[in-house]
């Protein structure tokens, strides 16, 4: 899936580190699930095929605001 296919929630509150493309965000697709960019994350080995990343609380925050939740 291309970044193009996806609605960015987030990315309007600059944070530390934070220049382009590279800040943590929650993106939601088309089919109403959520893709989340962040630092990778090593807290546990997650299953194969899925990763762990982390996001700021602000960024979550930022995502439900735009959602309306």
């Amino acid at each position: 899936m291309a970044r193009e296919q996806l609605t960015r929630l987030t990315g309007n509150v600059s944070g530390p580190n934070c220049d382009d493309d590279d800040c943590p965000n929650v993106y939601w697709t088309k089919s109403g699930s959520f893709v989340v960019q962040g630092d990778v994350s090593d807290a546990f080995t997650p299953p194969a095929g899925e990763g762990l990343v982390e996001i700021p609380e602000h960024v979550l925050r930022e995502a439900f605001r735009a959602l309306g939740w």
